[in-house]
Formats: C-alpha cells, structure tokens, sequence
C-alpha cells in the first residue's frame, strides 16, 4: 500500500505527512486495519523499541470542579456518582504514589480537579512532589493542575517537577461546543507556560465526542505544533450524569485508527493510551501496544482501570517489555535538551507529561473515562454501548481501600 510505505518513510524521518495522507489512515477499511498497525509499528519500534512506559495517576482533589467541560465527571453540574475529596496530605498522596511505583510505573501523575490552582495550591503540590520524590530516588513527577497563571510552571519547576500535562483534547473549531468556561487559547497558553519554564510538556486529546475526522487531525497536527513531549489519546467514557453519556461512537478498530494516525504524525513522541482503553479497545488492547509506547497502570481519575497485574501480563504476552526506571523514555534528540525526563525541542509533537490528565476535565488520566472493570462480561452486540465495562473508582486516593496497581 503505497500510503503506508510514505508515511512509514515519512515517520523514520521525522518528516510532517500530509493532511491529506492523515485523514486516509482514517479511512482505511477494516480489511487494510492490520497492514496500518503494522506500519505504524515500524515506526513506533525505530523510535522506542518495544518499551512500555508505565505511567501512575494519583488523584490529588475529586470532583465539585466550576468549570463544565462536558466530557467530565467531575464538571460543573455532573450527576456521575464518583468520589468526591478535597485535597490530601503529602504523606496521603506519597502513599498512593509508591503503590504504582512498586507495581512498575516510573512516573507519578498528580492531578487536581478545578479550573486552576491558586497560588497555595502550587504550595500544597510541591510539598507532595518533595515528599514523593525524597521517598522515591529517580521518580518523574507531573502536574496536572489547570491552567496556570504567570510563575506558577515556574514554581512547580522549582519544586521538582518534571513534568506538566494539559490537553487540547479537540479541534480548535469544535472547542467550544464541548467547553464554555475556558477556551482553546487558554489551554494553548498553559502548555506554552509549561514549555517556557523548562517542564517536559504534555498534552494530548479525547476521541468519541462526535468529532469528525477532520476535527482529529485538526487537534493533532496542533499538538506536532505545539510539541510536547508526550501525547496522550483518551478515549471517551460516556459517563452517566454528564452531557455525553449517550456518546458512544468508537469501535476497538476505531481507536486503533486513530493510535496509528497519531503516531505517524507525531512519530517520535511517547504516545499515551489514557483513558478508556479498556472499555473501547477491550481485547484489542496488546494491538495497541504496536502503536503506543505508554500506558497508565490500575485505576484513572474516577474511575476503574484493568488490575495492574493484567496489565503487565498483557505487555509480556505481546511480546514488549516494562521500561525500566534507568532508562530514557525519549528517542536521544529529543530526550538531550531535557536531562533525559523530555523536551520539546525536537521534531514531532508530543507531551511533557504521562497522561492527558486535565485536571478540570478529567480527560486522559481517567475521571470522566476509566477503565473497564475485569472479569468476564456478558455478551454484547457489535458496537452497542459497553456499559457494562464503566465502573466508578470506589478504591486507592481518597478511600480506605488498597489501590489498583
């Protein structure tokens, strides 16, 4: 397939496809849908080999969020029957945190719901980041806290985080038919904060909110724009009791689709499959590890992912293996600029962070999305919604229950 030769060729190098030649790995049929993650995982391997990054959410405050993004959980107005807590101590979330370390994850994703965080807020953020990393030699931290105010990516800098994650989440035009209380610029502005004060930025989307395929690539090409170090790709989780919990549009070759565009437009960044991987890819799962080169382990925002334990059986019996902590996640060009942890200089797009874990919108590390709950489900027709796979996060942060890790 000639398509799939020029952008493999394209990927090796770094080079931009198309819009064009983006749009096509879209349309491919599902007869083609094996020679496309072939493709893309020739590309996915020259650059990162068969690692698998692990990346680990703790959830620093849930729910009661002013702003009404209306793919969240824990949105203005959300009738979704999650946990809800305000912040925890340093000690609380240093806990949560070495549960996913132990289980192999090498970075910590802090996120907070809200629209952004107040200067004591930053306060309270570094005191965890110290905590976390005075226990945990060589942990990357990323924050996840809104939209920030002039300083304040600095101030998280200096309080040793490594990272700081802010979605764009759809296309600049449909924007505001998903979110009222911010804009596209504002979320734009955050990242290129992040950039600025020398944090590995993150940023990444959400899929199934009805977009359209142009709105896809629209949001993806922004984000090569942008250039952060890590995309992460969340796909929706129609939550009941938010404005989208009829949306069900996304089939696991759907999804599998998208991984592959996102990774030949932005072929040397760490790739991210956030949330909802377990209620749209379902078995598909290992597939998708030809595509992407990170993952979160156990549970997202609010809600329940896959046991950590299946998680780390699924990338062995694919054939890839768990990153360890001593090794550098980026491809050397891009990793040099940043003393390894990432950097935005360098072609491609990508994220600072792990996850996709706006804060106030819950998309990428899980609150409106999470994952699917194990065991054996009941069987469903072909593209009905899974329902059954949705289950709120009643353990780990903010409960007295062990964490899935």
């Amino acid at each position: 397939m000639d398509l799939l030769n020029t952008l493999v060729d394209k990927g090796l190098r770094r080079e931009l496809p198309t819009r064009e030649e983006a749009l096509a790995v879209l349309a491919t049929s599902d007869d083609e849908l094996l020679d496309v993650v072939a493709a893309a995982g020739k590309v996915r391997r020259h650059w990162f080999g068969r690692r698998v990054k692990l990346n680990y959410l703790v959830n620093l405050k849930s729910g009661l969020c002013p702003e009404d993004c209306s793919y969240c959980s824990q949105r203005l107005g959300s009738k979704a029957d999650i946990l809800k807590y305000t912040w925890l101590k340093p000690d609380e979330a240093s806990r949560a945190a070495a549960a996913g370390l132990a289980g192999g994850a090498k970075r910590v994703c802090l996120v907070a719901s809200g629209r952004g965080p107040t200067d004591r807020d930053v306060d309270r953020v570094s005191e965890t980041i110290k905590a976390i990393k005075d226990q945990n030699e060589g942990v990357e931290v990323c924050a996840c806290l809104g939209l920030l105010s002039d300083g304040q990516a600095e101030r998280l800098r200096e309080a040793g985080a490594d990272a700081y994650n802010h979605n764009l989440n759809t296309s600049e035009g449909t924007y505001g038919d998903i979110t009222t209380t911010h804009t596209y610029a504002d979320r734009v502005d955050t990242v290129q904060k992040a950039h600025a004060a020398g944090l590995s930025a993150c940023s990444g989307l959400i899929a199934g909110m009805g977009e359209s395929d142009e709105d896809l690539v629209d949001v993806v090409y922004s984000l090569r724009e942008l250039d952060p170090d890590s995309v992460p790709v969340n796909f929706l989780i129609p939550f009941e009791g938010t404005p989208l919990a009829k949306e069900w549009n996304l089939t696991p070759q759907r999804c599998l689709r998208i991984l592959a565009m996102v990774r030949f437009v932005c072929p040397d960044v760490e790739v991210r499959i956030a949330g909802g991987r377990e209620v749209h890819l379902r078995s598909m799962q290992p597939l998708a590890l030809n595509l992407a080169n990170s993952i979160f382990l156990g549970d997202y925002l609010t809600s329940e992912g896959q046991a950590g334990k299946a998680d780390l059986e699924m990338i062995a019996d694919a054939g890839f293996e768990v990153e360890g902590a001593g090794e550098v996640t980026l491809p050397e060009h891009r990793a040099a600029a940043a003393g390894g942890c990432g950097s935005h200089a360098g072609g491609g797009c990508g994220s600072h962070e792990s996850a996709g874990c706006g804060s106030h919108d819950g998309a990428g590390c899980g609150s409106h999305e999470g994952g699917g709950v194990c065991g054996t489900a009941p069987e469903v027709p072909a593209n009905e919604p899974r329902t059954d796979l949705v289950a709120v996060r009643r353990r780990g942060a903010g409960t007295d229950l062990a964490p899935n890790a």
